[in-house]
């Protein structure tokens, strides 16, 4: 006679939601927005990161005209102007800001990397400068 393990079986875990990933992103942008009822407005964001979630990417900044930091869902930009260049987008905006955050973070890494063998240079100098 075979026994019924079913009871014991333990119920399958629910799925663990997807977490969102930041990217630092550093720029000063003009948008062209379309809130979630359909209404443009012009935006201007200094933007600190690009988030990467489940079904959404979001732009977040410090938005001066309405005091704080704000979340624009890339989906909803309809231009996208770079004060910095002048450089105007109205497609491809979210490949764009994700090969501008991945070309920061490459720098960003580079200077560290350079910082830090000045570092360890400057130290051995200073250790072979006691020991003579």
């Amino acid at each position: 006679m075979f026994s019924d393990f079913s009871a014991v079986r333990p119920e399958p875990a629910a799925p663990a939601s997807p977490a969102w990933h930041l990217l630092p992103l550093e720029g000063r942008f003009e948008l062209v927005y379309e809130d979630g009822q359909g209404v443009w407005s012009r935006r201007t964001v200094a933007a600190r990161e690009l988030k990467l979630g489940p079904g959404r990417t979001l732009l977040g900044g410090i938005d001066p005209g309405r005091g704080g930091y704000r979340g624009f869902r890339v989906d909803r930009i309809r231009r996208l102007t770079d004060t910095a260049t002048g450089e105007r987008l109205e497609g491809g905006i979210l490949d764009w800001l994700m090969a501008r955050a991945e070309t920061q973070r490459r720098e960003q890494a580079r200077d560290h990397r350079r910082r830090t063998r000045a570092q360890t240079r400057a130290r051995r100098e200073a250790a072979l400068e006691r020991l003579a």
